[in-house]
């Protein structure tokens, strides 16, 4: 199944629907999807987006980052939030290959996951309250996004299985990823192997540290975001319908 819906300038758009649940539901189609930078849409790229009917923006990113690439365009139909969950940059482009993709982005993940308790558990407010579909990207749509995405099933009932499967959808976009570094920084060397890649080991690597301090990845949400049962009864009926 090719979650991956297409434009010309956004590499990485995907449709979380889809997924079932341990009781026996599936996640809805065309409501929740993750992205990369949403301010790379243009022409025919914003009228596609349109089409989708997304009423909820979810920018994860840095406000500086914002500053310097640009927001989605503002619309009436969009409501938009800039919750910026990672809280120390790191430059992946200006790491050497002796740094081990799986590891190293998985103690970042769990960095992000201690920073930004206060923003991860609004963005899991916002998308439990929206009233249409919602989107929420970073800047390539696989780290920040993809932990958010990973809270999200988890909280929806989905498999660690399918969860760790979702993140590694990315590696369909990495040459377009990659492409779009040396465009933007020409006569630069990418050294970092991992650069836009998503192997299973970093998301597994995560999900096991949270689980080896909080007893579960949901025992993580209750712990640190506060997310309770009206939270997650909440994300589960807007998200959710039966198989």
């Amino acid at each position: 199944m090719n979650r991956h819906i297409h434009f010309e300038r956004l590499h990485n758009f995907r449709d979380l629907g889809g997924y079932p649940t341990e009781d026996g539901q599936v996640v809805r189609w065309q409501r929740l999807f993750r992205s990369d930078s949403l301010s790379k849409l243009r022409d025919e790229d914003w009228t596609s987006f349109l089409n989708l009917g997304v009423t909820t923006v979810i920018d994860l990113r840095y406000p500086w980052e914002i500053d310097r690439a640009g927001r989605v365009r503002h619309h009436q139909s969009l409501a938009y939030h800039n919750l910026s969950i990672e809280h120390r940059p790191y430059d992946q482009a200006a790491l050497g290959p002796e740094i081990e993709t799986g590891p190293y982005l998985a103690e970042r993940f769990v960095e992000v996951a201690n920073d930004g308790v206060a923003e991860i558990r609004r963005a899991l407010e916002v998308i439990a309250e929206a009233d249409g579909p919602t989107v929420f990207h970073c800047a390539s749509g696989k780290d920040r996004t993809g932990l958010l995405a990973a809270l999200v099933l988890t909280l929806l009932g989905v498999s660690e299985e399918r969860i760790i499967e979702d993140f590694t959808l990315t590696e369909l976009a990495t040459g377009r990823l990659v492409a779009d570094w040396r465009a933007a920084y020409p006569g630069k060397e990418l050294k970092w192997p991992g650069y836009g890649r998503a192997p299973a080991a970093v998301m597994r690597l995560f999900l096991d540290a949270l689980t080896a301090e909080h007893g579960s990845v949901h025992g993580y949400t209750t712990d640190l975001l506060g997310v309770d049962a009206d939270l997650i009864a909440a994300l589960r009926r807007n998200l959710l319908e039966p198989a």
